[in-house]
């Protein structure tokens, strides 16, 4: 395996590599790569191998799923529409799809472009099929789409949510005219030269060096099938990129904009706070929106099929990192990377809540069944603490794939009310709150993004 800092100069970004190859031996990842734009100079590199099946090394050009990262592609996309005039983000979605449907006819009537973008449309997001290869795919996805419930009232609650994106996907096909995947193509990836992003394994396979994901089943590294996410899905999380791409990208969204493509003014819009995530803090358009000490800084993360990418930038201090991984358990590198970096280069750290000590009769109230869409968990309490048990349904990418590894049961605690961390990995640090309706009534426990309906 490639993991080896010896070649590298800058001291801070061998401190960073140490930790990684450190954690990837902790939690048996079998590649990572980063890469690190600072002050106009760009470092990267890459640990491990692309499968325990077929191994190759894995340098900063190795290709991964980005998986969510894509969502932003999508948002600065319609940005540059809502810029020439071809779309305007308050309208209702119908204004755009004719024929929109929901299983609540007023929220179809209603839901706006902005609103996908911000994920405050509040039927099922976790919702994944493959329509084929065809051009027909998206169209297919978004009619699909329409059986899926209503779970929370049009923008009340913030959840993510991925069927979202793939309405907006549609959108773009709409008002352009062209496969999402050509606008794509033509509106950005050649506009900023991202040369080492594409979206068809036809475009990859023989081609170019790429990783697959792997998961844990009984402490045993294996490979986690299928491999692609289907067509329907590319807007929503099919961008398959490096490192390097990823900090070209950073850059592009750090400038002034570029002529004929989008302005700094567009740009900067989507950073702009739009709604409150609760505990995770505000979203822009498609941007999360993370503060740090004195710096402001706009992220997203991604995961498919055994993959984890996480990507942020700092335009105050010409400051971007992508860091990519080949396994389900990279989140966890991730957000350490994430804050040893802020530590590092910034002195920055992440002030986390102190738990504070509950009585199990206080914590009875939460214990029960969660669920939304292909999420699922139940609360127990035991001792002091609320334990998470995960329950996998399957369902991604398709609706008939069969349910991977269960996560390990966490342990979280309150720190105020209807406020919780988590203590053990991989949702060790995760903040998680508990929503009430009006009566105060427990309604949801938004963890992961996801404000999960308490169902029994």
């Amino acid at each position: 395996m490639n993991l080896s800092t010896s070649d590298i100069a800058d001291p801070n970004f061998k401190k960073i590599a140490q930790k990684i190859i450190s954690e990837m031996k902790r939690l048996q990842v079998p590649s990572v790569a980063i890469g690190i734009w600072h002050n106009g100079k760009e470092l990267s590199e890459g640990f491990g191998i692309t499968s325990v099946e077929h191994s190759l090394p894995v340098t900063p050009d190795t290709l991964f799923q980005i998986g969510s990262i894509s969502k932003t592609f999508t948002g600065t996309m319609l940005m540059q529409l809502a810029e020439h005039g071809k779309v305007n983000l308050d309208a209702p979605v119908r204004k755009y799809i004719k024929d929109f449907k929901l299983r609540d006819k007023e929220v179809a009537k209603k839901v706006t472009v902005r609103q996908l973008l911000t994920h405050k449309g509040g039927w099922v997001g976790d919702y994944f099929n493959d329509f084929g290869n065809g051009e027909d795919a998206l169209d297919k996805m978004v009619k699909d789409i329409a059986k899926l419930p209503q779970i929370q009232p049009l923008g009340m609650i913030w959840s993510y949510n991925n069927t979202g994106f793939n309405v907006a996907s549609r959108i773009i096909e709409i008002l352009t005219k062209k496969p999402y995947e050509q606008a794509a193509q033509e509106m950005l990836f050649d506009p900023i030269g991202l040369t080492m992003s594409f979206f068809y394994p036809s475009d990859i396979l023989f081609t170019h060096r790429f990783v697959v994901g792997h998961q844990k089943v009984k402490n045993k590294v294996q490979v986690a099938r299928p491999w692609a996410i289907g067509r329907a899905g590319n807007g929503v999380g099919g961008v398959v990129s490096t490192v390097r791409d990823l900090l070209k990208y950073a850059r592009f969204h750090m400038s002034n904009g570029k002529k004929n493509v989008i302005t700094g003014k567009s740009l900067r819009a989507m950073r702009v706070p739009e709604v409150d995530t609760g505990p995770r803090g505000l979203m822009g358009i498609t941007w999360f929106i993370r503060k740090v000490g004195d710096l402001t800084i706009y992220a997203h993360g991604g995961a498919t099929n055994g993959q984890h990418a996480y990507f942020f930038f700092i335009p105050k201090k010409d400051f971007a990192l992508a860091i990519l991984t080949n396994s389900d358990d990279g989140g966890i590198i991730n957000e350490e990377i994430f804050n040893y970096a802020l530590e590092l280069y910034f002195n920055a750290k992440s002030d986390l809540p102190k738990p504070i000590k509950t009585q199990t009769s206080e914590l009875k109230k939460y214990v029960g069944r969660y669920r939304i869409g292909t999420e699922c968990f139940d609360l127990k309490a035991k001792g002091e603490y609320l334990i998470y048990h995960h329950i996998p349904l399957g369902g991604f990418p398709r609706p008939d794939t069969p349910p991977g590894p269960a996560m390990p049961p966490m342990r979280f605690s309150f720190y105020e009310k209807d406020k919780v961390i988590g203590l053990d990995e991989p949702y060790k640090d995760t903040l998680g709150d508990f929503i009430r309706d009006e009566k105060d009534k427990l309604q949801y426990f938004r963890i992961g993004g996801r404000a999960h309906k308490k169902i029994k």
